[in-house]
């Protein structure tokens, strides 16, 4: 990225300096503060005080009070029957550290050392932006954005990060769960990978219903994973992490991608715009096929897993196994032995930072495989063929001018209560695609 287009961004202002420099690996406070206090990052700030004994949370935004609220409740109350997971003595965030509304972030960020990125995904590379402007180290949840303009401002971002020397880990814990790391070492057993089939099928997730009073954009802000701009549809809040896996054991990203899906059950006012199932075939350069399948139905078969198939065997990620091609098992991880990678996703990034070190540059593996995941659902959409570098380089913005409780979300319902759909055949993103390459 060239260093001007770095400048015109404004971000650099600042001498290429960390916030980790300064720790001396002495008994030095790690100050946090947590952006996004639903469940995740209340998960997310408890993992990180859990960390390390010099890490407090000194400061919390959410967009709501009641979010706020619930999330400091649970982080200073006390749990006899599991006491090493009480944080209540590392939770120092006084009243005038609890900040609400849209712009809230900009208060709570300046305040710590690391900031926890954890509100619903739309916002993150706004979020994120700032953090690293004020040279903070970052822990972002999955996926990093909802659109292609925002998987690049991600991207622009963590180049400059990466010149700061700020630590940056996102959430897609399997890079730090051992299993998976083992079998990532021994992938060449299997030789060269060509094609893989991935699932996140299950029942689905909570729906939030209308209340009287509300604005629409405070409607669509409480039921956030029903609506594009802020979610980017399950196949991208979930299935990303399985999509993220083949994309990680191929060493690469592909390069285009087809695919069908609809909304089947979910079809309610609730629902909003997102759709109930996807099923993507991506294209890797080498011509290797991912299968990729995911699906919020209940009733229906629930599997969350990876498959590597190769020139001399396969992996399965979830058995924690590699196969030769007859089926016999050469290599079994023992999952009795296994971590909790969420912990230890935390554990790795604060012990660097206690130690002054800069080891983690996750934000474009991050950006590139929630970019896989939108172009799996721009494929899904449409019905058509889907070229990757002519969807990232897009420009394509789902979010709103405006961030305010009375602006309009980017979507609104019709006058019966209910939101337009993509229909494959008749979205279009692009004046054509070719049929087959």
């Amino acid at each position: 990225m060239k260093t001007s287009s770095l400048l015109a961004g404004g971000l650099i202002a600042a001498p290429f300096i960390s916030r980790a420099n300064y720790f001396s690996g002495a008994d030095e406070i790690i100050k946090v503060a947590l952006v996004g206090c639903g469940g995740r990052g209340r998960a997310a700030a408890r993992q990180a005080m859990l960390s390390n004994p010099n890490v407090r949370l000194v400061a919390m935004a959410d967009a709501f009070r009641d979010n706020l609220d619930s999330a400091y409740n649970s982080l200073t109350s006390e749990n006899p029957q599991a006491p090493t997971q009480n944080v209540k003595a590392k939770v120092l965030v006084p009243e005038e550290n609890k900040f609400t509304g849209f712009d809230g972030y900009l208060k709570a960020i300046p305040l710590a050392d690391v900031v926890i990125l954890a509100t619903s995904p739309g916002f993150r590379p706004l979020h994120f932006e700032e953090a690293i402007k004020q040279n903070k180290q970052v822990f972002m949840e999955k996926p990093v954005a909802t659109d292609p303009a925002g998987v690049q401002k991600v991207l622009q971002v963590a180049e400059i990060a990466k010149q700061k020397k700020l630590n940056v880990v996102v959430g897609l814990q399997r890079h730090y769960q051992n299993s998976y790391k083992e079998l990532f070492k021994q992938k060449n057993k299997i030789g060269d990978i060509t094609s893989a089939q991935a699932w996140w099928n299950n029942d689905g997730v909570w729906v939030r219903e209308r209340k009287y009073n509300q604005t629409e954009m405070e409607y669509q802000m409480r039921n956030w994973y029903y609506f594009v701009w802020l979610c980017g549809d399950h196949i991208t809040e979930q299935h990303i992490h399985n999509i993220d896996v083949v994309n990680w054991f191929k060493e690469g990203y592909p390069v285009r991608a087809q695919g069908m899906g609809g909304r089947q059950v979910r079809r309610g006012k609730n629902h909003g715009e997102i759709f109930d199932h996807h099923y993507v075939e991506f294209q890797y350069a080498d011509g290797s096929v991912l299968n990729s399948q995911c699906r919020h139905i209940p009733g229906t078969m629930s599997k969350v897993d990876e498959l590597l198939i190769g020139t001399k065997g396969r992996i399965q990620c979830g058995a924690a196994n590699i196969l030769d091609p007859k089926g016999k098992v050469i290599y079994q991880f023992d999952k009795k032995t296994d971590n909790n990678p969420f912990q230890t996703e935390h554990d790795e990034l604060f012990a660097a930072i206690a130690k002054g070190e800069y080891k983690f540059a996750d934000a474009e593996n991050g950006a590139k495989s929630t970019m896989t995941s939108i172009l799996g659902r721009m494929a899904t959409y449409s019905g058509q063929v889907i070229e990757w570098d002519q969807a990232i380089n897009s420009g394509i913005s789902l979010q709103p001018k405006v961030y305010d409780w009375n602006a309009m979300p980017p979507v609104v319902p019709n006058d019966e209560g209910y939101y337009a759909v993509a229909t494959p055949g008749v979205t279009k993103y692009f004046n054509a695609t070719m049929a087959t390459k």
